[in-house]
């Protein structure tokens, strides 16, 4: 009897902001390729246990986990929960963002400000320190990837409607590429998505349920982007495939 080579254990990818949108499709993909999912949400409990009972019903492993990305004790737990999940973290897409009602920058509240910077931003950023401590090199990991979710206001400025929420995508560029290059000597790679305009719930949140219709016959394509399309590139950027890609900002807004 000969003996058999170990197996790795199984790769989990935690997904923050996965209850809805682009974050659900990375998740039902991920599972689909293989991944234990970690769906983060913050207040739609009902939708990520449907999504769990979705990966599972299909053959999938996913698991849930309630948190606010801009509380540091939140992070903790979700990664905690990675941790004591069978497998070993080998990705994070740091999908959860938020944006306010479309207005003027002269029109925004210090609250509304701090409160977008605090999930976009810091958010994205304790999640990628909790994310390398675990995957780094020199921390003892085994290596992964990290896969922030920009957008294309980061470039475009978003004027008359998310200046505040274009510039924390600004600061989500920044990062990606000083984190790429702090890391890229220990194991980890790190890339992010500039998504365009995608039919996705989050236009409801700025007031204007309908505005991925209204925009789509301006851009160039002539449609908008699906959460699909933008699950199927960030599964590519955490791939074996995308090995030799960090620091990159890729635009996935249709030619816009």
């Amino acid at each position: 009897m000969t003996n058999q080579p170990p197996t790795d254990p199984q790769p989990i990818v935690l997904i923050t902001g996965a209850s809805r949108g682009i974050g659900a499709a990375a998740a039902r993909l991920a599972a689909r390729r293989g991944y234990r999912v970690g769906i983060n949400y913050l207040s739609s409990e009902e939708a990520a246990a449907r999504l769990v009972a979705e990966i599972e019903a299909d053959g999938g492993s996913a698991f849930a986990v309630r948190g606010d990305v801009s509380n540091p004790a939140d992070v903790a737990a979700l990664f905690a929960a990675s941790d004591a999940a069978p497998g070993r973290l080998k990705g994070l897409i740091n999908n959860a963002g938020i944006l306010g009602p479309q207005m003027r920058l002269d029109q925004i509240s210090p609250e509304r400000l701090a409160r977008v910077f605090a999930v976009n931003i810091t958010g994205s950023f304790l999640c990628a320190q909790e994310a390398v401590r675990r995957m780094s090199h020199r921390h003892g990991g085994k290596g992964g990837a990290i896969v922030n979710l920009s957008s294309t206001a980061a470039r475009l400025g978003a004027p008359g409607e998310y200046v505040d929420y274009a510039a924390s995508k600004g600061a989500i560029d920044t990062m990606t590429i000083g984190l790429a290059k702090e890391v890229a000597g220990e194991g980890i790679r790190v890339n992010a998505l500039r998504p365009g305009i995608i039919e996705t719930e989050i236009h409801a949140s700025g007031g204007e349920p309908g505005r991925a219709e209204r925009l789509a016959p301006l851009l160039p394509m002539q449609r908008a982007g699906t959460a699909e399309e933008v699950a199927q590139a960030a599964l590519w950027l955490l791939s074996d495939e995308a090995s030799y890609i960090t620091g990159a900002l890729l635009d996935i807004g249709g030619g816009r």
